[in-house]
């Protein structure tokens, strides 16, 4: 149902060196490129997500209550992803852990402060 979802960004090249290697993990790579912007994806199989300069030329601000979550294919995969977010400069929100049953996840700011998730579900409630 979602094709697409886009963040915003002050520095569009800090973002872009973040998000590389970020989503490099989930095996996303860069779809398109723009002055204004990047997105990721992999072809054909998920929605894309994308960051974004704004077009109306203000400041990118953080939505008070808006997240995004990237899908994981495991609980280490939602380690590995959650450490490298914090490595890169990320600030953590929520450490790697079992919540709600199934879901295992972990949450964490991007370099703009843009709200994201990373999780899995892991089948066992």
């Amino acid at each position: 149902m979602i094709g697409y979802t886009t963040v915003g960004t002050n520095n569009l090249q800090r973002a872009e060196a973040f998000y590389n290697d970020l989503l490099a993990l989930l095996g996303a790579r860069v779809m398109f490129r723009t002055h204004r912007g990047v997105g990721w994806g992999a072809v054909g199989a998920h929605p894309m997500f994308s960051v974004m300069l704004p077009f109306d030329g203000a400041p990118a601000t953080v939505g008070n209550g808006a997240m995004v979550a990237l899908q994981a294919d495991n609980e280490e995969l939602v380690q590995r992803v959650h450490a490298k977010a914090l490595e890169l400069g990320g600030q953590d929100e929520g450490a790697p852990g079992s919540r709600n049953g199934s879901f295992y996840g972990a949450y964490f700011r991007d370099l703009d402060g843009n709200k994201l998730a990373i999780y899995c579900m892991t089948g066992s409630n």
